[in-house]
C-alpha cells in the first residue's frame, strides 16, 4: 500500500508567488530584467574582468570569482523555473528534478556561505597583518580553501539529498513555494521526517551558524584593530571594508537562519516565500554593486580590458 501511494507522486505543483494573477506579467518582466541583466551579466562580467585583469590576481578576487559563479548558479536553479511556470498553466516539476533542483539549491547556496568565511578571513589579515598579508595568505591556502569549501557543500547537500529521497510522499503533491524547499517537501511526506529535521537542525549549525559567527569576529577584529590607531582613513578603511560586506552577510544569514534553523515556528507560506526571495534574487543581484563595480579595483579593471579590447581594434584598422 505504501509504495503503490508512494508510485502517485511522480511530480509536484509549484504554486509559485502570493501575487495577483492579473500582475503576473508585471511581476515576471520585473524578474527576467533582474535574473538577465543583474544577476547574470552583473557576475559574469566581474568573472571576467579577473579573470583577464593580472592586477586583480590576488586571493580576494579569487574568493568574489568564486563567491560571483556561486551566486550566478545559486540563482540560475530555481529563477528560470519560475519564470517558465509564470508563463505556465500547469507549474509542475517532475518528482528526480525537484529533488536535483533542491540538491543543487543547498550545494551553491552553502557555498556562498563558506567563501564569505573566506572572504572575510582574507580581509581579517589584510588590515590586522599587513606585513605578513602574502605569507599568509599564500596561493597554496587559498586553493586549499576554495577546494575544501566545494568539497564540504557537495556533501552537506548530498546528505539532505540522500535522507529527502528515502521520505515517501502520499496523494498531496502540491509546495506552496516557487522552488522545491526543503521545509516545503518535508510537510508533504507521509513517513517520519524526524531523522531529517534532527540533521538540519545540526548541519545547519555547522553550515550557517558557525561561518556567520566566523564573520562576525573576523570583521570585530578588524574594526578593534583600526580603532587602535583612530584616524580618518582608518574610519574610511573601516567602513567601506566592513558595512556592505555585513549588511549582505546579514541579509543572507538572517533569512536562511530564520527559516531553516526554527522549523517549530508559525510563519506564513507569504512570508516564507518572500524570505527565500530574499536570500535567492535579492542579495545575489546586490553583490556584484556591493562586492566589486563599486570597487576602485574593478572600475581601473574594466576600463584597462576595456581599452585594450579599443587599442586592438583600433590597430587592426
Amino acid at each position: 500500500m505504501i509504495e503503490r501511494n508512494q508510485s502517485v507522486v511522480s511530480d509536484f505543483l509549484l504554486l509559485g508567488l502570493p501575487i495577483k494573477p492579473e500582475q503576473w506579467n508585471l511581476f515576471y518582466a520585473l524578474f527576467l530584467v533582474m535574473y538577465v541583466t543583474t544577476i547574470v551579466l552583473g557576475n559574469l562580467l566581474i568573472i571576467v574582468l579577473i579573470r583577464l585583469d593580472s592586477h586583480l590576481h590576488t586571493p580576494m578576487y579569487l574568493f568574489l570569482s568564486n563567491l560571483s559563479f556561486s551566486d550566478l548558479c545559486f540563482s540560475s536553479v530555481t529563477m528560470p523555473k519560475l519564470l517558465q511556470n509564470m508563463q505556465s498553466q500547469v507549474p509542475s516539476i517532475p518528482y528526480a528534478a525537484c529533488l536535483t533542483q533542491m540538491y543543487f539549491f543547498l550545494f551553491f547556496g552553502d557555498l556562498e556561505s563558506f567563501l564569505l568565511v573566506a572572504m572575510a578571513y582574507d580581509r581579517y589579515v589584510a588590515i590586522c597583518f599587513p606585513l605578513h598579508y602574502t605569507t599568509i595568505m599564500s596561493p597554496k591556502l587559498c586553493l586549499s580553501l576554495v577546494v575544501l569549501s566545494w568539497v564540504l557543500t557537495m556533501f552537506h547537500a548530498m546528505l539532505h539529498t540522500l535522507l529527502m529521497a528515502r521520505l515517501w510522499f502520499c496523494a498531496d503533491n502540491t509546495i506552496p513555494h516557487f522552488f522545491c524547499d526543503m521545509s516545503a517537501l518535508l510537510k508533504l511526506a507521509c513517513s517520519d521526517t524526524q531523522v531529517n529535521e534532527l540533521v538540519i537542525f545540526i548541519m545547519g549549525g555547522l553550515v550557517l551558524v558557525i561561518p556567520f559567527l566566523l564573520i562576525i569576529m573576523s570583521y570585530a577584529q578588524i574594526v578593534s584593530s583600526i580603532l587602535k590607531v583612530p584616524s580618518a582613513r582608518g574610519i574610511r578603511k573601516a567602513s567601506s571594508t566592513c558595512g556592505s560586506h555585513l549588511s549582505v552577510v546579514s541579509l543572507f544569514y538572517g533569512t536562511i537562519i530564520g527559516l531553516y534553523l526554527c522549523p517549530s515556528t508559525n510563519n506564513s507560506t507569504a512570508k516564507e516565500t518572500v524570505m527565500a526571495m530574499m536570500y535567492t534574487v535579492v542579495t545575489p543581484m546586490l553583490n556584484p554593486f556591493i562586492y566589486s563595480l563599486r570597487n576602485r579595483d574593478m572600475k581601473g579593471a574594466l576600463g584597462r580590458v576595456f581599452w585594450k579590447k579599443k587599442v586592438s581594434f583600433s590597430l587592426k584598422w
